[in-house]
């Protein structure tokens, strides 16, 4: 049992993030959830109900950059600090690359590489002034092999991988952790929108979809007590995208088969005869 944190997470509304804000308030923790769409993320606290003397809710559009300095601010005076950020707010939008509305590449660098940028950047900071702290950035297996259909998405995980990789190596001998965790598809809202996008079909290519629970348990059991610098899972699935990181060509021979396999699961899923 870890001893009890004061956490800072984003993208509390749904899926990973209000999951993981509601097992570290379950476990005694601190946490100053937020997210763009506040009054669904109230209604969620209020509905549980998270208790007001540790759980403290905000909007906040990850985008923003002085809106990162505001809020996570007000976090570090409400709490007497911040130990640990966890970067979870995304965006994916399927789409083949000829077809792609330019608006869409920005709202996926935007919301995805930059927003984890601006709360990395603003967190390590106050963190290393302290001389201690904690950031874990989401990322996804996509950051680790490329994923025809959802190009903009795997480009932005990417890129977070990268930049928390390197950012690590700067922040360590100062004190602060950073680790970036690589989940395969999760069952939250945004999978739920790629549904109904042929574009999607290997999103659903993998034996089974990860829950929020899978990943939030993971955080808990594996990163926050082991710091370690990436943590991809499943691990099976995680060995596949790392062979096709070092051996692209691989995706050419084994995309028709997880291309079949994933329309198949898509259309079960959608309630349709396979």
């Amino acid at each position: 049992m870890l001893a009890p944190q004061r956490f800072f997470i984003t993208g509390c509304a749904s899926g990973i993030g209000r999951h993981a804000a509601d097992v570290l308030i379950a476990a005694g923790h601190t946490v100053f959830a937020t997210d763009v769409r506040l009054e669904p993320l109230q209604d969620f606290a209020a509905a549980r109900p998270w208790p007001t003397d540790r759980v403290h809710c905000r909007g906040l559009d990850v985008r923003d950059p002085v809106a990162w300095e505001a809020v996570f601010g007000e976090a570090t005076r409400v709490m007497g600090g911040v130990d640990v950020l966890l970067n979870v707010a995304g965006y994916l939008r399927p789409g083949y690359t000829l077809e792609c509305d330019p608006l869409e590449v920005d709202r996926h660098f935007d919301i995805n590489t930059k927003g984890v940028v601006h709360g990395t950047r603003v967190a390590a900071r106050h963190m290393v002034a302290r001389g201690r702290g904690h950031i874990i950035n989401v990322a996804s297996l996509a950051s680790l092999a490329p994923v025809p259909g959802i190009a903009l998405y795997s480009a932005s995980k990417y890129a977070v991988r990268a930049f928390s990789l390197a950012a690590a190596q700067e922040l360590r001998p100062r004190g602060v952790a950073l680790t970036v965790v690589c989940p395969d598809a999760v069952r939250t809202p945004m999978l739920d929108l790629q549904l109904n996008y042929g574009e999607a079909e290997l999103t659903f290519s993998g034996s089974r979809l990860l829950t929020p629970d899978d990943v939030v348990r993971a955080i808990v059991d594996e990163v926050l007590p082991r710091r370690p610098l990436l943590l991809a899972l499943p691990r099976s699935r995680a060995l596949l995208a790392r062979i096709a990181d070092l051996f692209p060509r691989t995706s050419h021979w084994i995309e028709p088969m997880l291309r079949k396999i994933g329309r198949a699961r898509q259309r079960r899923m959608r309630g349709e005869a396979v």
